[in-house]
């Protein structure tokens, strides 16, 4: 019996469960909108709405750290401290937003656009400059 154990299982094992809401995580944030049931897109916007308040908060090395844990890319965590959090800088809280589309054919799940609530063209990710990678032409 499950009393009082809270969170969603999808009916996955606990590693498959991770990866797929990490996977979702990094496709918000590259696309800044994607199509998703109901219950997964009420997970994923807990975790986005964490490391987008994160981000804001806690510009350091161990912040970033700490959103790389569920980006798992530089590129990503870069876009996320330098476009996305900037762009909620005075908003508290309320940075996603789930919009009902209908039902899905085959298993009549609901289906959701979750996406960042923002009207501007946050643009896609793009590498960071590396420091000391330029080449100078002096001898």
């Amino acid at each position: 019996m499950r009393h009082r154990i809270g969170g969603r299982q999808f009916g996955l094992p606990s590693d498959q469960r991770r990866a797929l809401l990490k996977a979702l995580v990094r496709s918000l944030f590259i696309s800044h909108k994607i199509t998703t049931t109901d219950t997964r897109a009420k997970d994923v916007k807990i975790i986005a709405e964490r490391l987008i308040t994160q981000a804001k908060n806690r510009n350091d090395l161990h912040g970033r750290r700490q959103a790389n844990r569920y980006l798992t890319s530089e590129t990503l965590v870069h876009h996320l401290y330098t476009v996305i959090a900037p762009e909620f800088k005075d908003v508290h809280g309320g940075y996603t937003r789930i919009t009902h589309v209908g039902i899905r054919r085959g298993d009549a799940a609901k289906l959701v656009v979750l996406e960042l609530a923002t009207d501007a063209d946050l643009g896609s990710p793009v590498a960071p400059e590396k420091i000391g990678t330029a080449k100078s032409n002096s001898i």
